[in-house]
Formats: structure tokens, sequence, C-alpha cells
């Protein structure tokens, strides 16, 4: 997973599938969370593969290492910090912007990026191009279907182009 390019990963829609029957379902240890039926071990050895740093973009924050990372075989990744809410996301809210593109642009720092979410929508796009300094693609994933493999062959492309490998 290394590279110059970071991968922004969201948890609930694109690896925890949900709202749609599209979705494989798989073993969940006893007393787990039944939510995580819906994670395909897969997407651990796909993530590890790419080259790029998987960050994870999620509300999980470090739950995410803690529970996914070892469901999926993965080490512990960076995790975007989201900010306290403020009068700027009411502001964006109105716009059409999601709350966390700001944190997304800020923590690239102007490398180049891949953002896989469920909830992007063009305003986001119009707005990380208008104010990130390098590469970006915002990737909206299908909520009730997750990551497939044909969004990674857009990523892994988008990659090959722009993430500096």
């Amino acid at each position: 997973m290394t590279g110059t390019a970071l991968l922004f990963l969201d948890v609930d829609g694109p690896l925890i599938p949900f709202g749609g029957a599209g979705y494989r379902t798989y073993p969940v240890a006893a007393g787990g969370n039944p939510l995580l039926g819906r994670l395909d071990p897969a997407h651990g050895v796909w993530l590890a593969g790419l080259p790029c740093q998987v960050v994870w973009a999620t509300t999980w924050e470090e739950e995410a290492n803690a529970v996914l990372g070892p469901l999926l075989g993965l080490p512990a990744l960076a995790v975007v910090r989201w900010p306290e809410p403020s009068e700027l996301d009411e502001e964006d809210e109105r716009a059409g912007l999601h709350w966390k593109t700001r944190a997304v642009v800020e923590w690239a720092a102007g490398r180049p990026f891949v953002w896989v979410d469920d909830e992007t929508t063009a305003a986001d796009q119009a707005w990380v191009a208008g104010h990130h300094a390098g590469a970006a693609l915002v990737h909206r994933v299908d909520a009730g279907v997750g990551l497939t493999a044909a969004d990674y062959r857009v990523v892994e492309s988008w990659l090959g182009e722009y993430g500096g490998v």
C-alpha cells in the first residue's frame, strides 16, 4: 500500500452494503455486529494490492482499524478525524456539499487522491476540482451493492494514470 496517492475509503455503503438486496453475506462471529456479515473479506486483498495509501474516511474512525482491519487482514490505516460541526457545514449543506468534502481535501494536502463513498455528488466533484491542487477522483459507490470489481477497475485505472506510481 505504498505510492504517492491516497485512497479515502468510507465503510458504510462501500464496504458494508445496505439498503438493497444486491450484496452477499458472509459468516460473522457469534455476538458480532450483524452488519459485518455484509463485509466481503476479499476487499482486504484488493485494497492491499492497490498502489496507494488507504485512509479510513468514515464515521467508524479508529473503530475501523479495531474491527474491520483484522477481518480484512489489513494493518492499521491512517484515519481522517472529522472536525466539529460548524456554521460552514450548514452553508455547505445548503450548497449540496457533503460534510466530509472539506476535510478530505484538507487531509490530502495537494496529494493525488481517490475518494470512495456512497454519498458524494456532482457538487462534491466540482468543489474538489476547484479547491484541490492535485489530481482527484471522487468515486460514488452504490450503497445497495457496495464496492464491486468494476469499481476497483476504475480506481486502479485512475491510480495508474494519476497516482504517481
